[in-house]
């Protein structure tokens, strides 16, 4: 069995930074080191979107809309996940979700292709 838990989120003004992590813990016999994390959002009346995601080697893959102010990261152990935001923007406001255990493992997977999902923390951006 495989739980996420997400923390970080809150309430920032457009520009700021928020950093998020998800913790993954797995009963013996998973390989949750081996999977693919990522990130997800979903904003009020929107689909969840991917925003990130990282295999068990380190290879990041970002959406568009956040290259070069998101940071995806997980820790040694590979069970920890981070997302480090900044320059944050009002249509960044949105409930954050991390996931695992999908492929492929780029910002081309859906929500369909993760097997494992946090319970999502809310980000708020105002302006």
């Amino acid at each position: 069995q495989v739980q996420m838990e997400e923390s970080g989120g809150g309430s920032v003004q457009a520009g700021g930074s928020l950093r998020l992590s998800c913790a993954l813990s797995a009963a013996y016999g998973y390989s949750a080191s081996s999977y693919c994390m990522g990130w997800f959002r979903q904003a009020p009346g929107k689909e969840r979107e991917v925003v990130a995601a990282i295999d068990s080697g380190g290879s990041t893959s970002y959406v568009d809309s956040v290259k070069g102010r998101f940071t995806i990261s997980r820790d040694n152990a590979k069970t920890t996940m981070y997302l480090q935001m900044n320059s944050l923007k009002p249509e960044d406001t949105a409930m954050y979700y991390c996931a695992a255990d999908a492929w492929p493992c780029t910002v081309a997977a859906g929500p369909a292709d993760f097997g494992y999902w946090g319970q999502g923390t809310l980000v708020t951006v105002s302006s």
